[in-house]
């Protein structure tokens, strides 16, 4: 694909005037936020647009702009839902392999085998999750495979940096399987390893102590549910959030069982939890390797998993990059930069060993 700067019309059909100034947002902020992430310049007058830029910048502008025009229909956009719109089409089209990628970013104007395209849209539409209070989509090839990882194996990894969605779309999964009945409960689980801080001396009982540690879990949950309706389920049982160390001696039955933060399991606490997996259960482990906080002479028992266990009948790894990321878009630079980093100290080969 050349990368030679070029200039393409395009018409947002049918006119309405006010479903195009919620596309163009006040002040067109969301055009100068599409021109600033993509290096463009975006042209218009009224539903007439003209988009100029390299070629693959171009393409990804013009998917954006149609579908968010689409999406203006029925609702205000904010610049969030400019951001994850963009982010899409960026791993479907800038981040990937150009000619695997290239039906997805010029779907507009029909190039590209109509086969792959019907076959993107299918996975896509294959990894909706729909619960009673909320629709979770995967975004991108990467969150796509790793939804339909999860339905088709009872045990799947997800490896990557933070803001990948690992731990959110695992824990609309198992909302999914819960309410279509699919398993009787829904265990959450977290290794209660501090992030540089000491937090064992906070006053309480135990679960208020470890409470700080499963936070992002139940925000998950809120988001799914709703507050009451997770805290009904979590007096009945049915969903149990808990510290890793308290799953010992435990063997969990048609249940979907979620650990999350895995990096900050030993490799014996991986092998206790592996080995709670009972018949009719699927457990899905999230973690990132780069984020380790147990000590120097304890080995991550996540990175140990993988090679162990590789991949084989009933187990699945997805691998997440900093391009997968759907945070705000500092993140995925910032995810970027310290991976720069690593790679950089990791080549220089100072030959002195980790303290």
């Amino acid at each position: 694909m050349s990368d030679r700067p070029q200039a393409i019309e395009l018409e947002l059909t049918p006119a309405d005037n006010e479903r195009l100034a919620r596309l163009c947002g006040q002040f067109d902020e969301n055009l100068r936020q599409l021109e600033r992430r993509l290096a463009v310049e975006i042209q218009n007058q009224g539903h007439r647009f003209r988009i100029i830029g390299e070629d693959a910048a171009v393409r990804v502008a013009r998917e954006v702009l149609e579908a968010l025009y689409e999406v203006a229909a029925g609702q205000h956009l904010e610049p969030e839902d400019v951001h994850l719109h963009l982010q899409q089409a960026r791993l479907e089209g800038l981040h990937g392999d150009s000619a695997a990628q290239a039906p997805d970013q010029a779907a507009g104007d029909g190039d590209g085998p109509p086969a792959a395209r019907r076959r993107d849209e299918r996975d896509e539409e294959a990894a909706v999750i729909r619960t009673r209070k909320t629709v979770v989509r995967g975004r991108g090839p990467g969150q796509c495979a790793y939804v339909q990882r999860i339905r088709d194996n009872d045990l799947s990894f997800g490896i990557g940096p933070a803001g990948t969605g690992k731990t959110f779309l695992a824990v609309a999964c198992a909302v999914e399987a819960l309410e279509a009945e699919d398993v009787r409960r829904v265990v959450l689980v977290r290794p209660a390893v501090e992030a540089g801080e000491r937090l064992g001396f906070l006053p309480g009982d135990m679960a208020q102590k470890v409470d700080p540690y499963l936070r992002p879990l139940y925000d998950a949950l809120f988001e799914m549910l709703g507050f009451e309706r997770v805290s009904r389920l979590i007096e009945r049982n049915v969903i149990e959030v808990s510290p890793l160390a308290f799953m010992r001696g435990r063997t969990l039955n048609h249940a979907f069982v979620i650990l999350d933060e895995a990096q900050n399991a030993t490799v014996e606490q991986m092998k206790m939890f592996l080995t709670r997996i009972g018949f009719g259960s699927t457990a899905v482990v999230t973690g990132d390797v780069t984020q380790i906080d147990l000590p120097p002479d304890k080995p991550s028992g996540l990175r140990d998993a993988v090679e162990v266990l590789r991949e084989g009948d009933g187990v699945s790894f997805t691998f997440f990059a900093a391009a997968d990321v759907v945070r705000h878009p500092l993140v995925q630079r910032i995810v970027e930069a310290y991976d720069s980093q690593s790679r950089h100290i990791g080549g220089q080969g100072t030959g002195k060993g980790r303290k």
